[in-house]
């Protein structure tokens, strides 16, 4: 069986990942799904110093001290950052790298630049708490914009919802062992809604064609866990 560690998105946490891997462990696998730094239960971190690669380096801190390899990173949209940053770092730690809804991200170009329109938006709610720029503050309703109107499920993603660190997002990606990096295999799980804003060709051929789409809202790991997770599997396989 193969282990994976996810890598939630902005303001979410390792909580976001609870039903899938419950079901990735019933099926065998290991999965470890850390919360960030300064987010989620690791809130009382946030300080004014967490970026970009604070969170690179958690997650290949991770992978170093639970002497890890093969593993597949699996990064849901602000994390495609984090997996691609952290696979340049630990390449030989490193087995597949899924791209769950998430951007592609190239050296150089912060998550601002290759995700505009859905970080124009979260920018129009920049605050700032404590000396830290942070976005995404946490409010009833506020799991509409991740595409989660269930009247059940909104209100329990609201509820643990914190707010990320804009350095994060504005933060510019630089990647040091690239070529180690794109040579890892990868796989994109999307949303069919997505698909038109995304440069498939290029997707279609550094992942030998394996996308997978659904009909969902963007927190697809929460509203489609089981299907989620069965593709997650398949890639296991692989």
């Amino acid at each position: 069986m193969s282990t994976f560690v996810r890598v939630h998105g902005g303001g979410h946490g390792g909580w976001g990942y609870k039903p899938v891997a419950q079901r990735l462990r019933a099926l065998g696998h290991d999965v470890y799904a850390p919360s960030l730094s300064g987010l989620a239960d690791r809130a009382h971190l946030l300080s004014a110093t967490i970026d970009l690669d604070t969170h690179i380096a958690d997650i290949a801190g991770l992978l170093d001290f639970e002497d890890l390899t093969d593993a597949i990173l699996v990064g849901h949209i602000y994390g495609d950052m984090v997996i691609t940053g952290a696979a340049d770092r630990k390449p030989e730690r490193v087995g597949h790298r899924v791209y769950l809804d998430a951007a592609y991200p190239r050296d150089g170009e912060s998550l601002c630049e290759h995700a505009y329109e859905a970080i124009h938006g979260a920018r129009q709610g920049l605050n700032e708490i404590d000396g830290v720029r942070v976005v995404m503050a946490a409010m009833p309703g506020m799991a509409a914009f991740f595409g989660v109107t269930d009247s059940v499920l909104g209100p329990w993603i609201d509820a643990r919802l914190t707010v990320q660190p804009w350095r994060c997002f504005e933060q510019n990606l630089v990647l040091t062992r690239e070529a180690a990096m794109r040579a890892i295999p990868e796989s994109h799980i999307v949303c069919t809604s997505t698909i038109s804003g995304r440069d498939m060709k290029l997707l279609t051929e550094r992942s030998h064609g394996r996308i997978w789409d659904i009909e969902t809202g963007h927190d697809l790991m929460l509203t489609e866990p089981d299907w989620v997770a069965d593709r997650l599997d398949a890639i296991a396989r692989l």
